[in-house]
């Protein structure tokens, strides 16, 4: 069982906050800030094994009870900032659920070896011409 969005999207919890900063009047009397809280370890819409990859990746953003905070204070209107928001939050879920290719070593081609080389014997016979000449 992979991710399940329509399971996690009923589970985030939002509110709305006062923002802060210049606004004037109207920014003092209007919650236009979007806050959400999406609980890792009680979600239904995950597998155990996502549940631990969350937990580890994103340890920074979480609270101490394991919750990851979104918040987005953008735009104007609260509905907007709800859609930035959880739009912002299946981004970080995204990204933190996606498992890097493993590199694969490669050795250097011989023809790329050999211009190496080349070009090595080229500067080191430049840099001997500069000397002086041996007169005996």
């Amino acid at each position: 069982m992979k991710m399940n969005p329509e399971i996690i999207s009923k589970e985030l919890r939002f509110k709305a906050v006062r923002s802060g900063g210049a606004g004037g009047q109207h920014v003092n009397k209007v919650s236009s800030k979007a806050e959400l809280s999406f609980d890792i370890s009680n979600s239904s819409g995950l597998t155990q094994t996502e549940k631990e990859r969350l937990l580890l990746k994103l340890k920074h953003r979480l609270t101490k009870a394991g919750v990851l905070l979104l918040q987005c204070d953008e735009a104007r209107s609260q509905h907007q900032n709800k859609n930035l928001v959880t739009k912002r939050f299946f981004e970080v879920l995204n990204k933190a659920l996606r498992i890097p290719k493993k590199r694969k070593p490669t050795k250097p081609s011989k023809s790329s070896i050999e211009k190496r080389l080349k070009s090595k014997k080229r500067l080191s016979e430049k840099k001997t011409n500069r000397n002086k000449p041996d007169l005996f």
